[in-house]
C-alpha cells in the first residue's frame, strides 16, 4: 500500500537517511559526495528539525520511500527526495501530485522548484509534469568552493472550476 501523509517528528532519522542517500545520487559528478556528506547529513537534521511538521512523506509497504517540502510555505518547493532504490516507481509523482495540490489549494498559482544544472533525472522529472525551465543562472557554493549551475523550472497550476456539475480545466 502507498501512502502520502505529513511526516512525524520521530521519523527525523528516517527522513534524513532518504534524503542523503537521494542527495548523494543527485550531486553526483558534480562534487564529492563522500567527502561532504557529513555536512549534508548536518543540513539534513537541521532543517528538518525545524520542518518536520511542513513535510509531506510517502511510504510504500510503510517504509518511508521519500518525502518533499516547501520550506518558505510558497510556491517553491524546496526538497524532493526519492530512495534511490525506488526512484521511477512513481512514488515521487505521487508526491509532486500532493505538493501541487497544497500549493494550489494555499493560493499560489505557480509552483516552482530550482536544481544544479548537472541533475539531468530531477529535471527531466519536472519537464515530464509540465515544469519549463524559468531561469538560469550561475552562482558561486562556497561548500563546493565552486561556481554551480541553477536551473530555475516553474509550473503554472491549472484551477479547476465545477460549472453545473461539470469540470472544467
Amino acid at each position: 500500500m502507498i501512502t502520502v501523509r505529513t511526516a512525524r517528528e520521530l521519523e527525523i532519522p528516517a527522513l534524513t537517511a532518504v534524503g542523503l542517500d537521494a542527495w548523494e545520487r543527485a550531486v553526483s559528478g558534480l562534487a564529492d559526495a563522500r567527502g561532504m556528506r557529513h555536512i549534508a547529513e548536518l543540513s539534513f537534521l537541521s532543517f528538518l528539525r525545524s520542518h518536520w511538521y511542513g513535510v509531506s512523506v510517502v511510504e510504500a509497504g510503510g517504509v518511508i520511500a521519500g518525502w518533499a517540502a516547501r520550506e518558505d510555505n510558497d510556491g517553491s518547493i524546496s526538497d524532493l527526495w526519492i530512495a534511490p532504490d525506488v526512484q521511477r516507481s512513481g512514488l515521487g509523482s505521487l508526491l509532486l501530485a500532493d505538493l501541487e495540490r497544497t500549493i494550489k489549494a494555499q493560493g499560489f498559482e505557480t509552483a516552482m522548484v530550482k536544481t544544479h544544472a548537472q541533475n539531468t533525472r530531477a529535471i527531466a522529472f519536472f519537464h515530464k509534469h509540465g515544469y519549463s525551465v524559468s531561469s538560469l543562472s550561475t552562482a558561486y557554493a562556497p561548500k563546493l568552493d565552486r561556481d554551480v549551475e541553477s536551473i530555475g523550472m516553474t509550473k503554472v497550476l491549472e484551477h479547476s472550476v465545477i460549472r453545473q456539475g461539470q469540470e472544467w480545466f
